[in-house]
């Protein structure tokens, strides 16, 4: 476990994550309902948030393929990040972060920062070279994930509708080499085509 000041951070086994549900529950609920572009729209009620944990996020814990991050304080969980290592064959290089989620109450306090820090640490350790993501277009993470080095690959547009359900948004996928990820070059890239 790491601490900053009154911040924790740990990873959740899927033990400790079975326990942990409602909280990561009411975690991405406050988030969404403060207008986070993480694949919900309204109504978005407090079961729905629960049963994304427990039916998308908990099996691949279980499975060993996904890394849940939690960055606690004495009043419980203010922020998570997953890392997505369950890659096809020709992608083993590769990792993806998922939810990158800090209470809206927990905000501006490095909390984001600390948890993608550990995110690419797990992300060396499993022998990944390059992690990719992706984020709503001009929203407040982008601004974070170039700060810390992720490069844009390109936006999508009108790639997800808005929480509120009012309007289509863009995306933003964004890549991060890590230490030793080396691209092939154009002329080998063509050669290998």
């Amino acid at each position: 476990m790491q601490s900053s000041a009154d911040v924790a951070l740990s990873t959740l086994s899927a033990e400790a994550l079975e326990g942990r549900l409602s909280e990561l529950g009411a975690l991405l609920h406050a988030c969404v309902a403060a207008g986070a572009s993480v694949n919900f729209v309204w109504p978005f009620v407090p079961a729905e948030a629960d049963a994304f944990w427990e039916r998308k996020v908990l099996p691949a814990v279980h499975a060993g393929t996904r890394t849940v991050f939690i960055a606690e304080t004495a009043e419980g969980i203010v922020g998570t990040v997953q890392l997505d290592a369950d890659t096809p064959p020709n992608q083993r290089h590769r990792a993806e972060i998922a939810k990158l989620l800090v209470h809206p109450d927990a905000r501006r306090r490095g909390i984001a920062r600390t948890l993608m820090g550990a995110a690419e640490e797990r992300a060396r350790a499993l022998g990944r070279t390059l992690i990719t993501l992706d984020t709503r277009a001009g929203d407040f993470a982008e601004p974070l994930y170039a700060s810390i080095g992720y490069l844009t690959a390109g936006t999508i547009p009108g790639y997800c509708l808005d929480p509120s359900g009012a309007r289509l948004d863009a995306t933003t996928i964004m890549y991060k080499p890590l230490t030793g990820f080396s691209p092939p070059s154009p002329a080998t890239a063509t050669a290998r085509g």
